[in-house]
């Protein structure tokens, strides 16, 4: 019987957007199981912004996904820890994530998973949870004076 190949993808997943599907899409064709590994808020924290909902509420999100099998919170204090506990045959990045030396790590701990890079999704604006957010903030004012309108 032939091996099954387990697929690992990372990210934030704040805001759920067509350029996740995209990635969680093109990540699961490298495997037939994909394992997503979600950051938890600390790491959020330090490494993007202040998550908008909890880790736990994002990873349930992420599950209920068509391409995800199972989604798992990462650590905090190693990285790597998760990768470990979930052995992955290959690990798939987004085409923006940037993990400086992780081949080189990988190697130091035995783990011998092969590292992909997917495309970037380029048939919408909003591909990126920073520019929904902006365009969020953009258009409050417009949501304000709705508001003060229907109050006058």
């Amino acid at each position: 019987m032939e091996k099954m190949a387990r697929v690992m993808a990372t990210g934030v997943f704040d805001i759920i957007h067509l350029g996740h599907i995209y990635y969680l899409q093109e990540a699961k064709k490298y495997g037939d199981e994909l394992i997503v590994v979600v950051a938890n808020d600390e790491t959020v924290r330090k490494r993007k912004h202040e998550p908008i909902m909890p880790a736990e509420e994002r990873r349930k999100i992420v599950e209920a996904l068509k391409p995800v099998d199972k989604a798992v919170v990462g650590y905090a204090d190693d990285y790597f820890r998760i990768v470990e506990e979930i052995k992955p045959d290959i690990i798939a990045l987004g085409y923006d994530q940037h993990f400086e030396g992780l081949e080189e790590e990988l190697r130091k701990r035995g783990i011998k998973a092969k590292v992909v890079r997917c495309g970037k999704y380029e048939d919408s604006d909003l591909n990126k949870t920073r520019k929904i957010i902006e365009k969020i903030r953009s258009m409050s004012s417009l949501y304000k004076q709705d508001e003060e309108n229907r109050h006058s």
